[in-house]
């Protein structure tokens, strides 16, 4: 079946791999605006290590349709393997980059990982048809697969891959172990990938750790993987493990010099849960920051068990800019139905002693859970009234592949075709599924409209004194006073399609306190948000229908 991949190793030629970084919008245009992928970067860098003729392709970073991309890269270089990943949400572009893949003349092989063939092996092999998928974490994996095909080995016996045998049947072999030493693995390989092309065109205004600086220039950080946790909403695999924070700090210490970075993204779901290892790492990031020459800053994730003043206060004085918390309900039922191991006080006095810190807050309230009810849903809403200011994001819950509750929908009918559930699931995050039979269709459409509602009448809204254009295109000057402190500040790079028509969240710099800069059209839409909210939905689902058929049709 891969005699032809044999006779090239016969020569002792080494293969050839080309990496792609899928798309992470439906635009045709360059786009900067994504969260940079660690889990492709690690397979590029042990790809590196061992030896492999290796590129890589960020289709992010080109104009032009998937399809065109693919081709005219692969029209310069002739590739035995193409590996690309994703989760879910990438259903329909991980399957244009597939067939675009095998379409072209010089047929390389194609191999894809990632939670998207992970939670489902079997299922997104079938439908994606790619040539061999690896599942889990695939650094050790994607190694032995090309070792034991170069030497014609028996592929059965490689631990966590998909592939099909020599009569067209799928085989999902056995589960790989866990990598329990996280410290053999070498640092992502950034450099191949367009990382400081997208440092370069970062903008002030996207997501939350953005904001502290005009022209920020963010590096996203692994320092464990896993969770000890196991909420029924998240998927995570196995065990809770930990790098050393000497071979954390050897990467930061390179790569924050390396790409003058100055905002560090801590992607560890528990980053404090272990005190000891979080007041050792604000003692060396401290020491590091002492070292360059520009400001450096950090945004790490926190449960809210893991707070107190003396802990919030070590971490602002270390630089940290940031938090994200997970908060997801301030009902106890709900957060015991999620498995979700706090309360709804700890939840409360980690809001308010983070504000009081000066440090900014990232969370969520999430509705729809399979235990809510009308009830529930309004202790959540009246705590988030009376005391959020606008701090905590509102959103209902998305039962994502390989979650408990995704298991549950498809156990109940909720869920009736898993491959059309992916394809809409790509497009749209505003057709919420009803999960609880404890409330009815008609209450949860109704509580739909209540969170719509709230949020156009408590998020706080403020017009610019003056918006002006930069020396690049789309990108503008901002004047605004902040809503809760009254201090004047000027953002600068804020990246802005339509000067008249404009919305976007930003954190004070004096404060640290959240609000909404937005045009006057904008706000005007805001306040009349639940009157024109089925206009709105309409224009959605209209619109999501619309990217998905130019997706399909264009590539």
């Amino acid at each position: 079946m891969y005699k032809e991949l044999n006779l090239k190793k016969q020569a002792n030629l080494k293969y050839k791999i080309l990496i792609i970084i899928p798309k992470y919008s439906f635009s045709d245009k360059k786009d900067y605006f994504y969260t940079f992928p660690l889990g492709l970067a690690y397979i590029l860098a042990v790809l590196k290590k061992n030896g492999y003729d290796t590129d890589c392709l960020n289709l992010n970073h080109h104009d032009g349709t998937i399809h065109e991309i693919i081709t005219n890269h692969l029209n310069k270089k002739n590739y035995d393997f193409v590996g690309t990943g994703n989760n879910a949400l990438g259903y329909l572009i991980t399957k244009i980059i597939i067939e675009s893949v095998h379409e072209h003349t010089s047929k390389p092989k194609m191999i894809l990982g990632g939670p998207i063939i992970t939670t489902n092996p079997e299922l997104i092999f079938k439908n994606l048809n790619p040539d061999f998928g690896v599942i889990g974490e695939g650094e050790e994996t994607i190694i032995e697969l090309l070792d034991s095909l170069e030497k014609n080995k028996n592929l059965e016996k490689i631990k966590g891959i998909v592939y099909k045998d020599g009569e067209g049947i799928i085989k999902v072999t056995e589960k790989r172990a866990l990598i329990e030493d996280l410290n053999k693995i070498p640092f992502p390989a950034f450099e191949d990938m367009g990382f400081e092309e997208q440092l370069d065109n970062m903008c002030s205004n996207l997501f939350y750790p953005y904001n502290a600086f005009d022209y920020p220039r963010l590096y996203p950080l692994l320092g464990s993987r896993s969770c000890p946790f196991q909420c029924t909403f998240c998927y995570h695999e196995g065990k809770y493990r930990t790098r050393t924070m000497d071979n954390i700090m050897e990467e930061l210490d390179l790569m924050v010099k390396k790409y003058k970075i100055n905002m560090i993204s801590i992607y560890d779901d528990c980053f404090a849960i272990d005190k000891k290892r979080l007041e050792e790492f604000c003692k060396r990031i401290t020491k590091l920051r002492k070292e360059i020459s520009w400001e450096l800053k950090w945004s790490p994730q926190l449960t809210v068990r893991d707070v107190t003043p003396e802990t919030l206060k070590m971490m602002k004085d270390a630089g940290c800019d940031t938090i994200s918390y997970g908060f997801e309900s301030f009902s106890l039922d709900i957060l015991k139905s999620m498995r979700k191991p706090i309360t709804p006080e700890q939840i409360d006095y980690a809001f308010k002693e983070t504000l009081k810190a000066g440090i900014a807050i990232q969370a969520n309230f999430i509705f729809g859970d399979i235990a809510e009810t009308t009830e529930t849903a309004k202790i959540t809403l009246d705590y988030w009234k009376n005391n959020a200011k606008g701090q905590i994001w509102l959103d209902f819950i998305q039962p994502y592949p390989g979650s408990v509750i995704y298991k549950y929908c498809l156990d109940k009918g909720i869920i009736k075709d898993e491959i059309e559930f992916f394809k809409n699931l790509s497009l749209s995050s505003s057709n919420f599924l009803k999960m609880s039979d404890k409330i009815t269709d008609k209450e949860f459409k109704q509580l739909i409209g209540e969170v719509n509602y709230a949020t156009s009448k408590y998020y706080q809204f403020t017009k610019p004194n003056y918006i002006k254009e930069m020396d690049r295109k789309n990108y503008y000057e901002v004047e605004v006073k902040c809503p809760f402190c009254n201090e004047v500040i000027k953002y600068k790079n804020c990246f802005i399609t339509n000067k008249f028509s404009y919305s976007f969240n930003m954190v004070c710099r004096n404060c640290h306190m959240r609000f909404f800069i937005t045009s006057g059209l904008r706000k005007l839409a805001f306040r009349y948000n639940s009157k024109i909210k089925f206009l709105r939905n309409f224009q959605v689902n209209m619109t999501n229908r619309f990217k998905r058929i130019k997706l399909i049709f264009s590539n």
